[in-house]
């Protein structure tokens, strides 16, 4: 039984379409948060009142749940006994859990604090005077934030897109739960690489897990430069 790893060109086709699955979710998934998190983030940070501090309390909360709790609970709001789980089947002729989009929902729910956060943190950071400026200008808020925040915040936005990107590719407990392990359609690379271990096929798992490493560390090293670069714009020049 080897441990070494395999040429990627060896893989099982399989193995291959869970990549690529895995791929997709995450990149389905990203850019749901995107979506989400950049006004979720924007109104978090203006509002005063009590609700934006459960709400933003309840965005972390997979920050500190274990996976398995999160995906048991979907699985029950998703499964055909529930309402939502039925308004769905009626709709698409389908059930909501062991499908791809409640993957994808599974997976921005458990990943919108690694999105919203860093979005968050980066938009507090603007400088005062350029969201001034704009009101002195006669923006209205909306216009402020769309047209000013948002691009100035870009560095902050990439770095949560990529560490949301990064989580989804990792992600095991939720997916499982609430997905199965159903090829081509909900089997993704985690659970790919379990399933290899499982069987002994070490070497085969070890290159997955190579494939795995290398894009979290490609994402990292990315979320690292796109802070590096912030840092320098937002440094006051010297004289």
């Amino acid at each position: 039984m080897s441990s070494t790893p395999i040429s990627l060109l060896a893989l099982p086709a399989e193995l291959w379409t869970a990549l690529w699955l895995t791929v997709r979710l995450a990149g389905v998934s990203t850019l749901l948060l995107l979506a989400i998190s950049l006004p979720l983030a924007g109104w978090i940070n203006r509002t005063r009142s009590h609700a934006g501090a459960a709400i933003e309390a309840l965005a972390s909360l997979p920050m500190v749940l274990p996976p398995t709790v999160i995906g048991f609970y979907l699985l029950i709001a998703f499964g055909n006994q529930s309402p939502l789980g039925q308004a769905w089947t009626s709709l698409f002729g389908h059930a909501l859990a062991f499908s791809f989009p409640g993957l994808v929902v599974g997976s921005v729910l458990y990943s919108l604090p690694y999105a919203l956060q860093p979005i968050q943190v980066s938009l507090r950071e603007l400088d005062a005077a350029l969201i001034e400026a704009a009101v002195a200008l006669g923006a209205k808020p909306r216009q402020t934030f769309w047209r000013v925040m948002v691009p100035a915040a870009r560095s902050g936005i990439a770095s949560g897109a990529a560490l949301s990107f990064a989580h989804t590719i990792g992600e095991f407990g939720v997916v499982l739960m609430l997905g199965g392990n159903i090829p081509g359609v909900t089997r993704v690379a985690s659970i790919a690489l379990y399933d290899a271990a499982q069987n002994l096929n070490y070497a085969i798992a070890h290159t997955y897990a190579l494939v795995l490493l290398a894009i979290s560390f490609a994402m990292l090293l990315l979320i690292a430069a796109l802070r590096k670069s912030n840092q320098r714009h937002a440094r006051p020049h010297l004289r």
